[in-house]
């Protein structure tokens, strides 16, 4: 790859992608790209050993940016994660792995940037994808459970009266509970297996469930609207108060984007006629954002923190 070279990783709760990103371009080198299982619950001396192969495979050059996007909660500035009662990387609650990666990558890396990986999501979709150029934008992703970033001029915002706290929609509230309790991978199956009588353990996921409300089932085909219209819905609270220009919807559920998107728009309407032809787009980037957005990301740092 031509032009400075930045390493990228992007840490999940049940695998690990790696690849190098060139700078400006954002294009990722395919031939470095690297999926790895993850094991969350290891010990903190084991995650770092899994991630340091992954690190070492990219071949870095030496004193090289290297990019880590990694979920919270986490302090970002000084690499230290902040685990606890969250199912996922307990071992690393308290522990420094800006240090411990350090020590480990090979090459030494020059420094290491982390991001949220949520708000990785999002600076790509604003640095190649459909939130490109767009001075206001909400970026989600549908997966797991519900994660988002509210972005001006490409920059997160977390903090402030105009977006959720933390930044994150995960902490608004649907009729009173959680949103998370209404729009989740884990509510969505509940909710299907309650309504058609079958064992939550063993009920269908989400994706079934979507195939079941393409082919006529009118149980399926209501759990999907009543959870995605309790988006849309707390999404129009969320659109107004932040001056959104649009909405940016990525993570696996999206794919399901026949469904997801008229229910959603459904719910904006049910809030605020208004938000009648506000622009939602899918991720454009669905596969590559996180890690476009965390070499982005790092490259401006590096800018701040040089002066170039």
């Amino acid at each position: 790859m031509s032009g400075t070279t930045l390493a990228v990783l992007e840490i999940g709760g049940t695998h690990l992608t790696a690849a190098l990103v060139e700078s400006g371009t954002w294009r990722i080198d395919r031939e470095s790209l690297a999926r790895v299982d993850l094991q969350a619950q290891g010990t903190a001396a084991s995650l770092v050993e899994e991630i340091g192969v992954a690190a070492d495979a990219l071949g870095g050059a030496p004193g090289a940016t290297w990019s880590v996007a990694i979920p919270g909660p986490f302090d970002y500035e000084q690499g230290i994660g902040r685990f606890e009662h969250v199912g996922k990387f307990d071992s690393l609650n308290g522990f420094n792995l800006g240090a411990a990666l350090m020590e480990r990558i090979t090459p030494t890396p020059g420094i290491i940037h982390f991001l949220n990986d949520a708000d990785a999501f999002g600076i790509g979709e604003y640095a190649l994808g459909a939130a490109r150029n767009r001075e206001r934008a909400i970026c989600i992703t549908l997966g797991t459970g519900v994660g988002s970033t509210f972005l001006v001029d490409g920059t997160p915002v977390s903090t402030g009266p105009a977006v959720s706290p933390d930044g994150s929609i995960h902490h608004e509230l649907y009729r009173g509970s959680p949103l998370e309790n209404t729009v989740s991978r884990r509510a969505i199956r509940a909710a299907f297996a309650e309504a058609a009588g079958v064992d939550p353990g063993t009920g269908p996921d989400v994706h079934i469930i979507a195939d079941l409300s393409r082919s006529g089932d009118e149980t399926a085909r209501r759990v999907l609207d009543a959870a995605f219209g309790a988006l849309g819905e707390t999404l129009a609270v969320v659109i107004r108060r932040f001056d959104a220009g649009i909405l940016v919807i990525g993570g696996s559920m999206s794919r399901s984007w026949d469904l997801v998107e008229p229910a959603i728009r459904a719910g904006l309407r049910l809030v605020d006629e208004r938000l009648e032809d506000f622009t939602i787009e899918q991720a454009i980037l669905p596969d590559d954002a996180a890690l476009v957005g965390a070499a982005y990301w790092a490259s401006q740092r590096e800018r701040e923190r040089t002066g170039g």
